[in-house]
């Protein structure tokens, strides 16, 4: 369930910005439009592992070679609440020589949605990480953070968003309903632990064809639904019209995600899945 962390992606991007010397800009998608629920969803707790390689298909200006790594655990159910642990590892060779980006996380989320822990780690070229600690909890038709680092501090947004967890689900449910896109704001905790973004995703034809991926040729998966997704991330209220970047994957209904494809603007990662472990789960009548 590569996706649900997102914003992750976000500290990747911002670390390879020092490295690329590319300027990101944003956009801010049309109104939300989450579908009704059309049965219930069930995210598998899994394991995975992707292996990341330089997607030669698009300019990448100053960086020559790229390789790395996506390591995570995805645990929990709507009743006792979802968490994970997340690590991308990415080593970008430029002109001036190699540089290594490493960004973690561990997030819990409420089964129902309603509240957030994070704790978000990014360093890039050996340097020290920065840190991005806090909670995040629905209120009054928006919602509160309190952030323990960088620095302590509490804010409200008077506008709601969905959590990562919530966010993965309304893309299941716009899929299953037969939607090709859909517009939700998104909040995880990334960069600062400040920023929101818009989010639009565009969902293609349910496919047919056998996995390429090893790890998902298994009776598992045989009659389970996937869809083409690609996520774009636009941070709320810039104005602008390029996403700050943009995520590509297989999107199977039970969460798992394969054939994904890393967009930062000024190159892109394309990631194969490696591994895939089924973790046991607890029966949960939600």
């Amino acid at each position: 369930m590569i996706a649900r962390r997102l914003g992750l992606a976000g500290q990747v991007c911002v670390a390879a910005m020092m490295v690329a010397g590319a300027a990101f800009a944003q956009d801010k998608p049309k109104d939300q439009d989450r579908p009704k629920d059309s049965g219930r969803i069930v995210l598998v707790p899994h394991r995975a592992v992707y292996d990341l390689v330089l997607d030669g298909s698009k300019p990448s200006g100053n960086i020559e070679t790229a390789k790395g790594r996506i390591a995570y655990e995805f645990t929990g159910d709507a009743c006792e609440g979802y968490a994970l642990n997340f690590r991308q590892v990415t080593q970008l060779g430029t002109e001036g020589g190699p540089r290594v980006i490493d960004a973690r996380t561990a997030s819990f989320e409420s089964g129902d949605g309603a509240s957030y822990r994070f704790k978000n780690e990014s360093a890039a070229g050996g340097g020290k990480p920065e840190t991005v600690d806090g909670t995040a909890q629905k209120s009054g038709g928006g919602y509160e953070v309190k952030l323990r680092q960088p620095k302590p501090e509490s804010y409200r947004e008077a506008l709601d968003a969905l959590f990562p967890n919530a966010q993965m689900k309304a893309v299941i449910e716009a899929a299953r309903a037969g939607k090709t896109t859909l517009s939700v704001r998104l909040y995880d905790g990334a960069s600062t632990g400040k920023d929101v973004y818009d989010t639009l995703s565009v969902i293609g034809k349910r496919i047919e064809a056998k996995p390429s991926e090893k790890p998902l040729q298994r009776p598992e998966f045989e009659s389970i639904a996937r869809w083409p997704v690609t996520i774009s991330y636009f941070k709320a209220g810039s104005g602008e019209t390029t996403p700050s970047y943009t995520i590509a994957f297989d999107l199977y209904e039970n969460g798992v995600t394969g054939a994904l494809r890393l967009d930062y603007g000024s190159f892109a990662l394309r990631g194969t899945l490696t591994r895939l472990d089924l973790l046991p789960q607890d029966p949960c009548a939600k």
